[in-house]
């Protein structure tokens, strides 16, 4: 698709979305740009029914490319970080489920990136932390707003105002990993999730809209918002081969419509 970014499917409907810059996989405008447009494509394109985000075997991203920062002023900074944001959040937004699969490190940007996936599951081998502080900055691109929804206020805080790294454990107890696999089983164990879920019914990506969306409203709001999307469920083929499945004492074979 792109220079550093690439979208492959597989036969069961599960898209990778791979960054490739070697040696670290550092950040550069032109990757926030070909992430956007990935998520874009996996968004719009029906074969597709997971995504799992990957950044090879060894490193998933070590942050921001900092040559091409150093530079910067601050109207070119408010601008790119507009640009990051907007990145990021077509990620978060893409209506299938998503994992992030995570060898090495996922620092800063990488990080970040990681985080806006649905789930995170990482090598034991790897490393996440949000260093910024130590560049005389701040993470720029959901690190103080997402780390904080998965962590909690004070543990973000910690991560954030320290800048340093935290092994694969300690972010599964944290909650910021979901699950913790030898470095060469990361990859496939998250495809083989990613087709359990491509195999699930369009009430996925309704439960990702109201889970997603409900977090940022009141809870009035948020349960009106669940009536509407679960009335939705009805409008579906899935609802009425999953129903129909459980009356005949059969195996539904959803169809994601």
């Amino acid at each position: 698709m792109g220079e550093f970014v690439s979208v492959t499917t597989d036969d069961h409907g599960v898209a990778t979305i791979r960054l490739d810059r070697p040696p670290v996989n550092a950040l550069n405008f032109e990757a926030w740009d070909e992430f956007a447009q990935a998520g874009t494509q996996v968004t719009d394109d029906d074969a597709v029914k997971a995504v799992v985000i990957w950044g090879g075997p060894k490193v998933f991203a070590a942050g921001a490319d900092i040559k091409a920062m150093r530079q910067m002023s601050y109207q070119v900074a408010i601008s790119q970080a507009r640009k990051l944001q907007d990145a990021f959040e077509i990620l978060s937004s893409i209506p299938k489920v998503t994992i992030a699969a995570v060898n090495g490190y996922a620092l800063g940007g990488g990080c970040e990136l990681a985080m806006t996936a649905d789930f995170r599951y990482a090598a034991d081998n790897a490393k996440f932390g949000q260093p910024e502080i130590n560049l005389g900055l701040i993470p720029g691109a959901g690190g103080t707003q997402r780390l904080t929804r998965l962590i909690g206020l004070s543990a973000a805080k910690e991560w954030v105002y320290g800048g340093e790294m935290y092994d694969a454990q300690t972010c599964a107890e944290l909650g910021l990993v979901d699950r913790v696999y030898p470095a060469d089983e990361v990859y496939d164990r998250a495809i083989e999730a990613a087709r359990r879920y491509a195999a699930g019914p369009f009430a996925l990506r309704l439960a990702k809209k109201a889970i997603d969306e409900g977090y940022a409203l009141d809870l009035s709001a948020a349960l009106r918002l669940e009536t509407e999307l679960f009335a939705s469920c009805f409008a579906t083929e899935d609802q009425k081969i999953g129903m129909d499945a459980f009356i005949e004492k059969g195996t539904a074979t959803f169809t994601q419509q």
